[in-house]
């Protein structure tokens, strides 16, 4: 399983070309594409703020994109909750980018993602 941040899903659900040639090959190759459920919530709010254009409803979109192949919706968990406020103190605050950090370390899982931070962190294996 390969564990999706909220931008490589959006990305990969569009077939948008910002998404990496690495990450695309990954994603294809993956036996389960692991998306958190945080990543739902993300999507939700970026449309509501218009940060993000779809070309449907939000919830439309996001029933479409978890419906794709191989697409497993990961929930959050209480020990995903615990596991997000232990990360080390050098990891940054945004409360969704530690609970899809927790995910992708709970499930031992490489998480794709563009994010800088998140990559420069370490202690996560990051595919971009």
């Amino acid at each position: 399983m390969i564990i999706l941040d909220t931008h490589a899903w959006l990305w990969w659900a569009n077939e948008s070309t910002k998404l990496s040639s690495k990450a695309n090959e990954i994603i294809q190759e993956a036996d389960i594409i692991g998306i958190p459920a945080i990543c739902c919530w993300e999507i939700a709010m970026l449309a509501t703020k218009s940060r993000i254009e779809l070309s449907m409803d939000v919830s439309d979109w996001i029933d479409l994109a978890l419906n794709r192949p191989k697409i497993q919706l990961l929930p959050l968990t209480p020990k995903i909750a615990v596991k997000s406020t232990q990360l080390p103190s050098d990891f940054h605050g945004d409360p969704a980018d530690r609970l899809i950090v927790a995910t992708s370390m709970i499930h031992q899982s490489s998480l794709v993602s563009k994010d800088r931070k998140i990559q420069n962190w370490g202690h996560v294996e990051v595919i971009w």
